[in-house]
């Protein structure tokens, strides 16, 4: 064990907690970490991460996953829990396409410093628009649910937020705050799922191979759990309160920030 890799797997985890699930695109932030530590997110450890990351979602939501599966075992798609299925898979089938359009052409591209950074600008501005929404719609529909996972299909780039592209579109298409924060993590699920799959599919080959051993995977694992399970308490209570749209100060000043770096050389 090296105590440099796990100083690292530490900074990892916490970052992958922290922005995961708060509105700030945690893929942007791992590409920039990555670069600025010099390392490549080892494919064992990405693929952990998704697994705490899954457990997070998971454990947040587990008794609505408990009664969306008990409704799914009676084939009942018609009860309140029972219509999270096929609005689920509605909402999943734009994420998967435009997942497997980006992966198969368009990952380089999007994983420079400069189109990251604005991605983050762009994501800041979205954020904010979610002010204009008015909630009136108890409940997702077919339409909404699509619009939902198209945008969290875009959330795919690096700088774009899953979490806040989907509740943004949520509360604009105006679904109530506590609803859109719902469905768009059980939304987020498959979308989990699919993504560690692909990386088990794709790097399963170097997976005993990874840089960083048992003790620092788990370390950067438990790690993110508690800390993407306290951003996701955050980010609630910021919707609660209405001030779900202040996180895009936050991807304005990264955004620009790594612009300054990039003029400057830094990056």
């Amino acid at each position: 064990m090296s105590f440099d890799q796990l100083i690292k797997a530490l900074i990892l985890g916490i970052i992958q907690g922290l922005t995961e699930w708060l509105p700030i695109s945690s893929t942007g932030h791992l590409k920039i970490a990555e670069r600025a530590l010099n390392l490549t997110l080892p494919a064992l450890f990405e693929v952990v991460l998704h697994v705490g990351t899954l457990a997070v979602v998971v454990i947040f939501f587990r008794s609505d996953v408990q009664k969306i599966f008990a409704a799914l075992k009676r084939l009942d798609f018609k009860s309140d829990y029972g219509r999270f299925v096929p609005l689920i898979i509605v909402g999943a089938v734009p994420t998967m396409a435009i997942g497997f359009v980006f992966h198969v052409f368009l990952e380089d591209f999007f994983s420079k410093v400069s189109v990251i950074a604005a991605a983050f600008i762009i994501c800041g501005v979205a954020l904010c628009s979610a002010r204009v929404g008015k909630e009136k719609a108890d409940g997702v529909g077919f339409s909404q649910a699509f619009l939902i996972g198209v945008a969290q299909g875009m959330a795919v780039v690096p700088g774009l937020s899953r979490s806040g592209l989907t509740i943004t579109v949520a509360l604009l298409l105006g679904i109530r705050r506590e609803k859109a924060f719902k469905f768009s993590f059980l939304l987020s699920i498959p979308a989990i799922i699919g993504a560690l799959a692909l990386t088990l599919y794709e790097q399963f080959k170097i997976l005993a191979t990874s840089s960083f051993g048992f003790v620092e995977t788990a370390v950067g694992t438990v790690v993110a759990v508690i800390f993407g399970y306290l951003a996701l308490k955050l980010l609630w209570k910021t919707i609660a309160r209405e001030k779900f749209h202040f996180f895009a100060f936050y991807c304005w000043a990264l955004g620009t920030s790594l612009i300054v770096a990039l003029c400057l050389g830094f990056l």
